[in-house]
């Protein structure tokens, strides 16, 4: 007769047999249904789902036992896929970065911004005006993003100032002027006058300076004369006066300038871009006015430039003051639109009729 503790063992050694046996009979189970669903390919494609389900399975059993039991796949292969199953579950690569991290885009936009703002500003006060906004960043990281963008460091900065900035600063201080030419019938046939005009560049208004055959230095000091001229000079309160580097601004010229307190600023050669202004009066005049007329002597030239600086100044409205007049007095909202022409109609101005 079995003992107690004789009785307990062979139910633990039954017990370890039965599950086994499970976990045989499931491992075989699961290639069958693994079989199943490959549905007799040539060649084994094991899906990921499956890898896992198999290797699940076989390692519980070992090596050894899936050898014994002839499995689909070799021994080797089942336990390399549970080590593979294990790896990806814990591998963190995918949420890495490589090196340092970078800076935020917001804080490499306000670095550049400060340096092309601020010419004389360098890396440590980038730094200190960032930390005033809450946002930390080191001066070697300054350097780094304005070294990618381009931007030199301070000291190089400050030998050169943008021309965009320089008419910013100096904006209400800025008259420019320029010459354009028009063929004009005579008696002696078609003869070429050169137009001198001046544009003060915040409000945009234009003086005809001078017309003439055949400008030379006396008649331009006489003109720098009649600009500067304390009561009605054209260039009162004005410091600086851009021009191109046409001969005509003679050194006698720029003098008459400089002694009244007027810069010469001479552009570089063939950059029109940096008047543009001028040249775009001189496209305006052209286009709606002169290039439209056969100009039939000095008096008709006169005559037509004249009605369209007047047209230009009070009737015409311009998109770089925001569609407004450079002189006038507000259009009155009731009445009758008439319609006001200049050369013949080849001008028009629409306005309402006082009742």
């Amino acid at each position: 007769m079995l003992t107690m503790p004789m009785r307990m063992l062979l139910f633990a050694i039954a017990g370890w047999l039965n599950e086994d046996q499970r976990q045989k009979i499931e491992f075989l189970q699961e290639q069958v249904r693994v079989l199943q669903e490959l549905n007799g390919q040539r060649r084994l494609r094991f899906t990921n789902d499956q890898r896992r389900r198999l290797a699940a399975k076989g390692k519980r059993l070992g090596r050894k036992v899936l050898r014994e039991l002839g499995a689909i796949v070799t021994p080797d292969t089942i336990l390399r896929w549970h080590r593979e199953l294990i790896a990806r579950k814990y591998d963190g690569s995918g949420k890495r970065r490589p090196g340092r991290p970078r800076v935020v885009d917001e804080i490499r936009a306000l670095v550049v911004r400060m340096a092309t703002e601020n010419e004389g500003w360098g890396y440590t006060r980038i730094v200190g005006e960032l930390s005033k906004l809450r946002r930390t960043i080191s001066r070697s990281s300054v350097r780094r993003i304005l070294k990618g963008h381009g931007i030199e460091p301070a000291p190089e900065r400050l030998k050169h100032m943008p021309w965009s900035k320089f008419l910013k600063v100096h904006w209400e201080g800025l008259a420019a002027a320029d010459f354009f030419t028009i063929e004009v019938w005579t008696k002696v046939g078609l003869i070429r006058y050169m137009v001198l005009f001046v544009i003060d560049l915040p409000t945009r208004r234009v003086e005809i300076a001078g017309i003439s055959l055949v400008p030379n230095g006396p008649w331009m000091e006489q003109i720098a004369r009649n600009l500067v001229d304390e009561m009605a000079g054209f260039l009162r309160g004005k410091t600086h006066f851009i021009h191109d580097r046409d001969p005509l601004f003679t050194r006698g010229f720029r003098e008459l300038l400089q002694s009244a307190g007027v810069i010469s600023i001479r552009l570089p050669p063939r950059s029109p871009n940096l008047n543009a202004f001028a040249e775009r009066f001189v496209l305006s005049i052209k286009s709606e006015c002169l290039s439209r007329l056969v100009i039939l002597g000095e008096h008709h030239l006169r005559r037509a430039i004249a009605e369209y600086v007047e047209h230009y100044h009070h009737e015409r409205t311009h998109q770089g003051l925001g569609n407004r007049l450079i002189e006038g007095v507000p259009e009155l909202t009731s009445g009758r639109v008439v319609r006001r022409p200049r050369l013949g109609g080849l001008l028009s101005h629409y306005h309402r009729e006082a009742a």
